[in-house]
Formats: structure tokens, sequence, C-alpha cells
């Protein structure tokens, strides 16, 4: 909505501007035309002499109501711009089976209700506590110092230069330094909390604390209880300005990295001992692992892990895997694992691509206007499945699969039956139990056996013209996965397409170590967090604006702002910088160029400049809620006179405007607020969900946080500043 860059719908007669699609006009014109041509159909069938003419006829006609409502709602009536020969929304609304809506009573892109009680994990996890410490040594290092230290941590053990870019604001890493003499880390003890207390951190920004502590002396009233716990989280804010915290939990992540820097030989060094602590913390009694730390044992989980630990170089007589192993194999072996964990074994050489699904590439290739595009699925869905068909489409082998004798012991390790034995086709869609929480639906596993004869029993992909666009689809692919990692940084959206963008680009360099590979190794360390209970990855490269724009609404809130200078100002520092491609740093850097009308169409992103992300501007992806709470808390910010010193007028009112009209694009036609994008595609999307582990992921649903978030920001926005979008924000 309001004013866009490149070209405007308002330069196109044609087509009338709206900052919203008006859904349901929208969809009783294509219901109309659609009734006119099931009405042709049906007389077409009764005039008919026999009963294949009437099913001709009622086939006929159904594909006529399908297309006529695609064409109708896509074409006609649809609001968009005409830019270069497309047809285009700014921010890709997808409304060509708006009609359905009225079809099915509802919206058709509403996320469904609670799980059944039959396909809820009934078994409960239980831990053990073990005594296992962390090696003394792991030192916090943020901001400019961690890029600093990653430049020359990363010439050190490769001897090649790399320079990272983006703001370094907000940046959490640990190195490992012997001589470093901070808390000795205490046992962890999972039985009675499988949670970190981040006792390492929070411990190190105690001891560099120099300035005024919290009173001792029990408060009197409420007031003296606030104005004390403001004082004691003053002493954990980082010098950046932001609050850094431990923000892992799924146990599925570690291990894909693991097996990247398995296969290309990039060493971990003594960040090993540290994630085979974590690994062997989290280890249940039964033997397994949950697919994240609260979670009963599931397969997913424990394969991966076990899996992690011997690539770690514990060794296959050790207790705990040999417990492990015992849980896998009572489960039916690694060919019950979930599709994820098998695809991510394929890539190591210890399971086959014939019991791997179908990725096709083929499907980027789809015109933007069909009812189902790759384009139109929630980001992150979107950008794991990116590198995903990458690798699958070109049938990505392990160098030293058949040499590394890790993977020959892991072939035996894992499976009931010899490995050459396996029925690898027949267990493509086998998910154990433990771990089928949303199971693929019976149409996606049609779909999938139909492919599986495009890919295998008569690999069509291999011929022409069908390798032509497999060739096409892989190459954009690949091109695709170089815009994600420029456009963050190498930090890219979330962990499981980071590794997998990592592998991808050594791949398509012929299996070598580049530019691109050595800038992505840089980037490990943004994903991981030292506690006590060991080195995990984390579920983002942190929570940091998220979590920072939450703690200085309270205190704000709480009337004390100028009782802490310091503190405020350091924040305020902080939410600047963070501001997505506003600063004079982020607008020189090379996502600035992807920001483009064109080069948003081409990698179908949304308008980025001027929102907030969950952690850091360098990861580049603003989220509506995070760009709310981002704006609600310079908006309180401002005011102070304790800011007002230090700002120097770096943040002013465009700026505002900026997060504005972010937040006015990101309101779907429902009214609702989604979350990095608006919503593009339709809950049918969900019955080509194809992974067994996640629920809900094709398409981004309207939320009421993020909704309510919006419209809070919105509405403090316009006491501050009326005149602005005034009749946008009010309607």
């Amino acid at each position: 909505g309001g004013p866009r860059r490149g070209p405007h719908p308002q330069s196109h007669p044609a087509f009338s501007p709206s900052p919203w699609c008006d859904v349901l006009s929208e969809g009783r014109a294509a219901m109309e035309a659609a009734s006119w041509v099931l009405e042709a159909a049906k007389k077409a069938a009764e005039g008919a002499e026999g009963n294949l003419d009437v099913l001709v006829g009622a086939v006929g006609g159904t594909l006529c109501l399908v297309l006529g409502g695609v064409i109708v709602g896509r074409c006609v009536l649809w609001r968009g711009e005409v830019s270069e020969g497309w047809m285009w929304s700014d921010h890709l609304s997808c409304r060509s089976l708006a009609w359905l809506e009225l079809v099915v009573g509802k919206g058709v892109s509403y996320p469904g209700g609670e799980k059944p009680p039959s396909q809820r994990q009934k078994h409960r996890g239980r831990w053990l506590d073990r005594g296992l410490k962390l090696p003394k040594g792991w030192k916090y290092v943020g901001a400019q110092a961690s890029h600093e230290a990653t430049e020359e941590a990363i010439f050190q053990e490769t001897g090649e230069r790399v320079y990272l870019g983006g703001e370094p604001s907000g940046r959490q890493t640990w190195v490992f330094d012997p001589s470093f003499r901070g808390v000795d880390p205490p046992a962890f003890e999972p039985s009675t909390n499988c949670n970190s207390a981040d006792l390492l951190f929070r411990s190190q920004q105690l001891a560099a604390w120099r300035g005024p502590k919290p009173s001792t002396a029990t408060p009197a009233n409420s007031q003296e209880a606030c104005r004390k716990g403001i004082a004691f989280y003053q002493m954990l804010q980082c010098d950046d300005g932001h609050f850094a915290g431990d923000y892992g939990g799924p146990m599925f992540l570690m291990p894909g990295l693991i097996i990247v820097c398995h296969i290309t030989g990039f060493d971990l060094g003594p960040r090993k001992d540290a994630m085979i602590t974590y690994l062997r913390n989290h280890q249940q009694a039964d033997g397994g692992w949950g697919t994240h730390i609260e979670a009963a044992s599931t397969m997913f989980g424990t394969v991966l892990s076990y899996v992690s630990l011997r690539l770690l170089g514990v060794s296959s007589a050790d207790t705990q895997c040999m417990h492990a192993r015992e849980f896998i194999r009572a489960q039916g072996g690694a060919v019950s694992c979930p599709s994820w964990a098998k695809f991510w074994l394929s890539l190591l050489g210890v399971h086959e691509w014939q019991g791997v699904n179908s990725i096709p590439a083929e499907m980027w290739l789809l015109p933007l206007w069909f009812p189902f595009h790759p384009g139109k699925l929630w980001c992150h869905c979107r950008m794991v499945y990116l590198p995903m068909c990458y690798l699958y489409c070109s049938r990505f082998e392990n160098p030293a699969k058949h040499s590394d004798p890790v993977i020959q012991q892991l072939r035996c390790e894992l499976y009931v039956t010899p490995y050459d034995q396996v029925k690898w086709d027949a267990n493509r869609h086998t998910c154990c139990p433990l771990d089928d929480y949303s199971p693929v639906t019976l149409f996606q596993k049609a779909a999938h056996n139909v492919l599986a004869v495009y890919e295998t029993y008569l690999p069509l992909w291999r011929i022409p013209p069908f390798n032509w666009l497999r060739k096409a689809g892989i190459k954009f692919a690949m091109r695709y996965i170089n815009s994600e990692d420029l456009q963050t940084n190498y930090i890219d959206i979330g962990p499981v397409n980071k590794t997998l963008n990592m592998l991808s680009v050594w791949a398509d360099a012929g299996n070598a170590k580049t530019k691109q590979f050595y800038m992505h190794a840089a980037r490990l360390d943004d994903y991981l967090w030292v506690a006590e209970d060991g080195m995990k990855m984390q579920g983002y490269n942190g929570s940091q604006s998220w979590d920072t724009s939450f703690a200085v609404q309270a205190v704000i809130e709480s009337g004390m702002g100028e009782e802490f200078p310091l503190l405020c100002q350091r924040i305020y520092t902080f939410l600047e910088r963070t501001q997505i491609l506003s600063t004079e740093v982020s607008r020189l850097s090379v996502p600035m160029q992807y920001e483009e009308l064109r080069m948003r169409k081409m990698f179908f992103r949304h308008v980025s400049m001027g929102g907030w992300p969950f952690s850091t501007s360098a990861h580049g992806w603003p989220i509506s809620d995070c760009t709310a709470e981002g704006l609600k808390g310079m908006l309180g910010l401002l005011p102070l006179k304790c800011v007002r010193e230090v700002s120097d007028g770096r943040f002013g009112d465009q700026r505002l405007f900026d997060a504005v009209n972010v937040l006015l694009s990101y309101q779907n036609a429902d009214g609702g607020w989604a979350t990095y994008e608006n919503n593009r595609g339709y809950g049918f999307y969900e019955w080509m969900n194809p992974s067994e582990v996640f629920g809900d992921i094709m398409i981004d649903y309207s939320y009421v946080e993020c909704s309510s978030a919006a419209m809070t920001a919105l509405k403090k926005f316009s006491e501050k500043h009326p005149g602005h979008r005034a009749a946008e924000i009010r309607g």
C-alpha cells in the first residue's frame, strides 16, 4: 500500500490501484463467470447420448470452472501492475483462486486447528544427570570485535582473507581461548531442567560491569522492585546495546552443520568437544534424542544426533552410542526416519537417493500465475526446499562416500538389514510413528509416486526435452541460492538453509572451497551458542532485535528511562543500526541492490527497507511483528532527553515513515498480518506438505499476535504523526 518503489499501478489506467486486494468482489465476479461456464457444461452433458459424453462434459466443465476462475481472478480483476510485460504485485499477493472462498464459505488460507488426540505424542522424555561439564575457555565476543575475530580465525585456519559484510551490531559469537579465566562451568543437570540458564554469558557480563549495581535490600514496593530489576538487567546488556541469550532448542539443526563440515572437510576445531558435550547432555534415558530438547525421543532427533557423535569422533563402542543404536534398531532402523533425516543421510552417503521423495527443481519454472508456485510458499519452507531441490536434482554424491571408514561403519550401524539389501524405494513413505506429527496426505503420496516414475523407474529427466527443463530448474535454483546468500550477508534466513546453501556452493564449484564457501564458513559462528550444557546450533542467528525491543518498551512504560541513560542510549544505538537497509553501512552493501523492484520480482522478496528483523540488520529479513515492536521501541526512545543527547539527527522522520510503509504493505486481504510476507498461497497447499514433522508450514498465515503488534504500532505512530497516511492507517 501507499508509495511504492518502482512502477506504480497509477501509471497503468487499466488496473485500479488499491492498497489491499478486494478479495470478495474479485471472487463474486469470478464466480459469475465460472457459473456461466458450469451451466454450459451442464447443458452439454444433458444433451449427451452416452455416459462417456456425460463424463467428458462434466470433466470439461470442471476444468473450465477452475481455469475460468484463474483467468478472471488473476488477469481481469486482479489488482497489480504491469512492468516489462509482467503482471506484478509489489508484494506478490496472489488471489487467482480467491473465488474458492465463496465456495467453502470461509477463507481458504487459515491454519488448521489443534491436532487430534490420535496424532499427539503420548510418551514423555526423561533425562539423566551425567555430571558432564563444558571445557573451560569459551568467551563471548560480539559486534565489531566478532567480525575481526572471525576474519582472523578464517585466515589462520585456511589462509583465505574474508571480510564480513553488513552491520556488525548485534552479532554474537563464541571463541575458544584456553587462557581465558572465565567462570568454571557447572555440570549440567537436565533431569531438573533441560534448558540452560546461560550461566557462562551472564557471569562474563556481570564480571565486566563497572557501573553502579542494584541494591541488595529487599524492595519496599513495586516501583523499587522495578528499579532494581532494570538495574540488574542493565548489567547484562552488551556493549552494542542489545540483550544476548540462548536461542537453541531444536536437536536437528547442528547435525546438518556437522554433516556439511564433514563432507567439505572444514575443521570445526575446538567446537567439536563442546558439541559432543551438548549431545551427550541431551541424550535421554531411553537412548534417544528428541526433535527438540524438551521433546521425547524421536527418530529424527536420534539418528541425526547419533550420526553427529560418530562424525565428531566418538567411537561406536562408546556406551552412549551403543544405547542410541539400541533405540534406533528398536524402531526399525534409519529407513523409518522422516524425510528430512533421509535427505541429510543421503547427502552424507549413508542412505540412497532412491529412498528420498522427489524435490523437482522444475517447479521453479512454472509461471507465477499458476495456482501452485514455490514462490508463494512460506519463506522458511521456500528457502529450505530451494537448496534441497538443487542437491536432489543434481544427485549430489559425497566424494568420500566409498572411502570414508566412518561412513562405511554407519551403513552397518543404522540399519537392521545389510545396507545393500535395503529396499530404498519401498521405504520412501516410511516414517516412525514417533515422528509422524503431520502425516503426509494421500494426495501428496500419490504425487510422489508419480514423480518416482519420472525420477527412478523411467528416469525421463535424463533425456530431452525433460533434461533441458531439469538443467534450467537447477540453474535457477543455484542463482536463487546465490541471491539469498548475498541478500543476507551469507547468514541466510535460518540454520537449515544456511548449511544446505554452504554445501550447494561447494558442490556447484566442483566440490571446491571457493570465496563463497569461505564466506559461508565465516558465518557459521553466527548460529552457534555456548552455555553450560555445551555448544548448540540456534534456531536463528539470535533474537537480538526482538528481545531488545520488548526490553526497552518495559523500561519506558515504567517511567524510569531517564534514570538509566546509558541503558537507553545503547538500545537506541542498537535499534538505529538494526533497521534494515537504513544505515550508511547497509545502504552501501550488496543487499541494497536487491531492494529494486526488478530484483524482488526475480527472487520473490517483499520490500525490506525500513523493517526490523528478529535478529540483526545483517540478516536482512524483516518481519511484521519485529518491525512493529522495533517501531514502538524507537517511538518511546526518541522523546527521552538522554537519547536526544546522542541521537545527532540520525533517526529522522523518514525512517519512521519507512517502517510504517513496511507495516502497511504487510496487511493481508483478510485484514490480518502474517510474519515475513503477505499470504501468497492457499490452504490446499498444506495437502502438499512433504514433511512429517512440521505442520502448517506451506504458506504464511495471518496471526493474532502479528496483527495486534502491527495495529498497536500504527496507533502509537499516528499519535506522533497524525497526518501521515492517516486514511490507510484508519481503514
